[in-house]
């Protein structure tokens, strides 16, 4: 080895040992008769210390021409610091270097190597190797280390096996779009890249491998944003002779034992909410649950008072914001602005202030007195002080809009806290939603999710109502996990292609090996497949999944450190049989 210590391991009870230390210049700071440099690798920064007088001049000429991410290793003895830095592990002490080796030298980075840095986005991913220098980009990746590790600890004790899948597959018509791959030696035929490892794993169940789990990559050729990459990882688990309990209790335990051993958080059980009911009270399926702010619906309080958005409205409902009674007209203005964003689509806000004195005061007071308005402020339980917020309109849309408002709100009071986290099973989906596009219903998780026993008789006459064996984890207002007991037997998955639409032609075609293997034991099975890189970023209190992902792409799904996507010759496309006019 080069070294004989790493830059974040001297202690006091180092003084007087001769070490050697290898790594990168992180600053120097030349006072003419005395030099110090910093040096930092991946464990932390060790002072370097330089005087005229008793360090040789060759030496000290040698440290004063070192730049900044210059590689060198230094030979010297640990000594006390005189002037100690509580802020480094290594404060105490600094070595008194006897000779230096340039092991490379650096140009000069296009940005600052500190935890805050003067690089934006797009600088820091050109010359990612570089960003990942910084400590906070180094501790998110040793998060994610960790939380690897530990997801592996957790299942190996519960008897799951790890066991790899195919990369190069089947391109198959549901979920996202496919990356393809063509295929040389089959000219016009092409692979597909796996969204998710589903059928693989549903076949190791046949198969009797009934406990599975894979830390995967994944792959989807959808639109971007923060938390969506067009290749990403899941913790991807399947389970045999289980039911939707067991999957809950299981990975819940996956969830509580991260917490514990990653953040020293004693996760209390995970509370579980039907799908209607996150609708209902949160407008969204992923609700987050740090904070209160239930919808609450007033739609039979506000009629025959001739005030048109509300009596042609098929739902009425608010919130209630606790403490913002004296909201000025530009606050209260700037939240109807909100609202009536594109992104939102609501057409105006309707507002009601409780305040301290006992008074109303509102933006409908021209159609409701006071004790309709104090009518509805028992119905939010508001408080003198409080301010209540209300929107109108079709059920769905309403509810979609509210909960943008809700989330918001959180967000200007505090309540979204990065610290504090919030965890909730939503069970119980609906197994079809409506696509208006397509004019057809489609799986809302995919096409091998069992429905309710109880729900079977109504896929022919009310499809949307039928409800599914399925559950999704959230955490912080953002779903990190969901699966589904599955289909197991191949009449049933057969109804399901046939009601997706799918001919017998079709479903042979595309899944001909799975209702095949259903037919040689499939044991009742079921799994579920959490987020990687979102779990990390929550963990690590980020917006973004980026800097838990080495080297990610930006938002137009380019690298732009090694230029990709890239075009490819005319003889690879030759070879591959594609055409290009």
């Amino acid at each position: 080895m080069l070294r004989t210590h790493t830059c974040g391991e001297l202690r006091i009870t180092h003084v007087g040992q001769t070490v050697t230390l290898t790594g990168w210049v992180q600053r120097q700071r030349d006072k003419g008769s005395i030099l110090w440099i910093d040096l930092r690798d991946r464990y932390g920064i060790t002072q370097l210390f330089f005087e005229e007088g008793s360090t040789p001049a060759a030496l000290m000429q040698a440290a004063k021409a070192v730049g900044r991410e210059y590689v060198i290793q230094a030979k010297g003895v640990v000594a006390e610091r005189l002037s100690k830095n509580d802020k480094l592990p290594t404060g105490d002490i600094e070595i008194k270097v006897t000779e230096l080796v340039v092991l490379n030298t650096a140009k000069t980075p296009p940005f600052t190597i500190e935890d805050n840095t003067d690089g934006g986005d797009e600088l820091r991913m050109k010359y990612r190797y570089l960003d990942l220098r910084r400590n906070p980009v180094r501790e998110s990746l040793q998060l994610r280390h960790k939380m690897a590790q530990q997801t592996r600890t957790y299942l190996d004790s519960q008897n799951f096996i790890e066991v790899e899948t195919p990369v190069l597959i089947k391109s198959t018509p549901e979920g996202a779009r496919d990356f393809v791959v063509p295929s040389r030696i089959n000219n016009g035929e092409f692979y597909a890249l796996p969204q998710s490892p589903q059928t693989f794993k549903q076949l190791l169940m046949v198969s009797g491998f009934d406990r599975y789990y894979q830390i995967v990559k994944c792959f989807r050729d959808e639109d971007l944003r923060a938390d969506r990459q067009p290749e990403f990882t899941q913790i991807d688990c399947e389970m045999s002779f289980i039911t939707q309990e067991d999957i809950l209790s299981t990975f819940e335990g996956l969830i509580r034992h991260l917490f514990k051993t990653v953040k020293n958080i004693d996760m209390p059980s995970v509370p579980r909410m039907t799908y209607d009911e996150a609708m209902k009270l949160y407008g969204s399926d992923k609700p987050d649950t740090r904070f209160e702010m239930k919808f609450v619906e007033i739609k039979e309080l506000t009629g025959g008072k001739n005030f048109p958005v509300f009596d042609s409205a098929e739902m009425v409902v608010g919130i209630c914001a606790k403490g913002c009674a004296e909201y000025t007209r530009k606050q209260l203005d700037e939240l109807t602005e909100y609202v009536k964003r594109p992104q939102v689509g609501a057409k105006g806000l309707v507002y009601v202030q409780c305040k301290a004195d006992g008074s109303f005061k509102s933006s409908v007071d021209k159609f409701y007195s006071a004790d309709d308005l104090k009518t509805w402020a028992a119905k939010f339980n508001a408080q003198p002080g409080d301010l209540l917020l209300i929107l109108s309109g079709e059920t769905n849309t309403v509810r979609k809009q509210l909960n943008e408002l809700r989330l918001l709100m959180g967000e200007k009071l505090g309540l979204r806290d990065k610290n504090k986290f919030s965890a909730l099973w939503v069970i119980d989906f609906p197994l079809l939603e409506w696509d208006d596009e397509t004019k057809r219903y489609h799986a809302m998780h995919h096409p091998f999710t069992s429905p309710k026993p109880d729900d079977i008789k109504l896929l022919d006459t009310r499809p949307g109502d039928v409800r599914a064996n399925a559950y999704d984890m959230v955490i912080n207002g953002t779903e990190v996990g969901g699966g589904s007991i599955r289909i197991h037997d191949r009449e049933t998955q057969s109804m399901m292609f046939n009601h997706l639409g799918f001919t017998p032609e079709e479903a042979k075609k595309q899944f001909g090996f799975l209702l095949d293997a259903f037919e040689f034991g499939a044991p009742p099975h079921g799994g579920i497949a959490f987020g990687f890189d979102r779990l990390c970023s929550i963990f690590g209190g980020a917006d973004s999944i980026r800097d838990f992902i080495a080297f990610p792409k930006n938002n137009s799904g380019r690298d732009v450190m090694i230029d990709s996507p890239s075009t490819i010759s005319a003889e690879q496309l030759k070879e591959l049989g594609i055409k290009v006019s």
